[in-house]
């Protein structure tokens, strides 16, 4: 096995997942002007790779551990190639929209198998630094997507985005069949078809109402309903899943405190990050009018204060243990956000720069051992099950990061502005976005400008409130057990338990 040649495929076919979910953003605006995409329509050709491929991701997970990871990155990567073929060639947005959710669909069947390759192909000794690059690539891979689409827009139309994500594909698929060694289990668990159908169902529900929030309103009925809907559905899957000899995922492992503050952990640094991104794309486009690539450009200082962080982390637990550097980081990471709440329009790249860089390397810290904990909790046959999580964690997060952070700023830009002497028409037109005040120019933009920042205060301190709540509430799981106890221990052995699975 080439275990250099393992890392550097599985890590490519997951910045070519990751990527995807920010990338777009980019293209949007050509998109809509040649497929003729309206307001609704051009939110689900960006949404409806997210709401797939979290719904499918524990279902997508449990088929790799069954039928061999190698075959679920290599059916994955074919459908996600063929998939962005398609979106290529389609001049229809309602077509754009299904075809992105194929897009979800191949990579919930590759982020899983990515993770779970490396965490079972590895030996435990070089483990964690195989997982902090991974970590490293899922983390920074959104900026990298930024960023190449900003180029290639440069040049080329809306149609190359997905043009790239062919390339990389096929150079993924060709890697893996090659270099990666198939990890099936000779005797799997028998596949939980209903758990599956819950999870994916119950978890599509909630991201739908979260990804509706913004636009409806959180205290409209389908936020409330949707919401309510899919906690119901995730409760009934809790207690089925309790009663089952060979669960999809035990729910007694959260009672493993590194397992627990892993996902707490992950979801916490997606909601913040993702959130940021959504908030931070605006400010630099529509305040500091920057185009879509000088913005991305802008962007880099986060990876580079990510990337030597991720390589430091795992010799720091290793000398220091996991709490300190992984609590280390979420506060770093507060502390970034603290920073780049004070943004406005006179800012300069040096106050943003001075952001990123903490921002970055606390996401480097946190979130290799975050990642480790999740893996390292459960046995060789369940890595692509706890790598699931581990996505399913992050895009989670993500997703309530952007509607979250979202309606803070939009509820302050709109309690901020005030605008008088104007045509009604111009004034609805601002009060719905920035963008539209930038239509309208002069003293109503820079009103509306004014107001923004004072929205981007607000979201951006709520992360950094968060950063350091997570950081308080990892500290407190990942306290010492008392003597004689340990939390940390997860027993997976059928015959000592019935034929379930228990953490001790």
């Amino acid at each position: 096995m080439r275990q250099g040649a393992v890392l550097a495929i599985t890590c490519l076919a997951l910045a070519t997942v990751v990527a995807a979910m920010a990338s777009l953003n980019v293209a949007l605006p050509d998109i809509a002007r040649h497929t003729h995409a309206d307001q609704t329509q051009q939110t689900w050709i960006i949404d409806a790779y997210s709401l797939v491929f979290a719904s499918l991701l524990l279902p997508a997970g449990a088929l790799g551990d069954r039928f061999g990871r190698r075959r679920a990155l290599i059916v994955g990567l074919v459908i996600y190639g063929a998939g962005s073929v398609l979106a290529a060639l389609a001049t229809d947005p309602n077509v754009l929209i299904g075809l992105r959710a194929l897009l979800g669909l191949g990579a919930a069947l590759i982020m899983p198998a990515t993770l779970s390759t490396i965490t079972s192909s590895f030996p435990r000794d070089q483990r964690a630094r195989a997982v902090s690059v991974w970590a490293a690539v899922a983390g920074g891979s959104g900026v990298l997507g930024l960023l190449a689409s900003g180029l290639l827009l440069e040049w080329w139309s809306w149609e190359s985005v997905f043009w790239f994500n062919v390339l990389l594909a096929s150079v993924a698929l060709a890697g893996t069949l090659v270099f990666v060694p198939e990890s099936a289990e000779s005797r799997p668990a028998p596949l939980d078809v209903v758990g599956a159908v819950l999870a994916a169902a119950g978890i599509g529900a909630l991201v739908y109402a979260v990804i509706e929030a913004p636009v409806n309103g959180w205290s409209d009925p389908l936020t409330v309903g949707g919401s309510a809907l899919g906690l119901l559905v995730l409760g009934g899957f809790v207690a089925f899943e309790l009663r089952r000899r060979h669960p999809l995922l035990d729910p007694r492992l959260f009672r493993n405190r590194r397992f627990a503050a892993g996902s707490l952990s992950l979801t916490l640094q997606f909601f913040a990050l993702f959130g940021f991104m959504f908030v931070i794309m605006q400010y630099l486009q529509l305040v500091r009018g920057y185009s879509a690539l000088s913005a991305a450009l802008s962007l880099l200082a986060m990876p580079l204060g990510m990337i030597p962080t991720s390589r430091l982390s795992p010799l720091l637990t290793q000398r220091l243990g996991v709490r300190g550097p992984w609590v280390a980081g979420l506060l770093m990471l507060g502390a970034g956000l603290a920073v780049l709440s004070h943004l406005d329009g006179a800012s300069t790249y040096g106050n943003l720069a001075a952001g990123l860089i903490p921002l970055g390397a606390g996401l480097g810290l946190a979130m290799p051992p975050a990642t480790t904990a999740i893996t390292d909790a459960l046995p060789k046959e369940l890595q692509n099950v706890g790598s699931a999580v581990n996505d399913l964690a992050r895009e989670l997060g993500g997703a309530l990061g952007i509607a979250v952070l979202g309606s803070l700023l939009t509820a302050a830009y709109r309690n901020d502005l005030h605008l008088t002497g104007v045509p009604p028409q111009v004034a609805e037109a601002a009060e719905s976005s920035l963008a539209g005040a930038a239509a309208a120019g002069g003293t109503v933009l820079h009103q509306a400008q004014a107001a923004f920042t004072t929205g981007l205060h607000i979201a951006l301190l709520g992360a950094a409130i968060t950063a350091v709540v997570t950081a308080v509430a990892v500290a407190v799981l990942l306290r010492r057990s008392p003597v004689g106890r340990t939390q940390d221990a997860v027993s997976l052995d059928p015959v000592a338990h019935g034929g379930q699975q228990r953490p001790e």
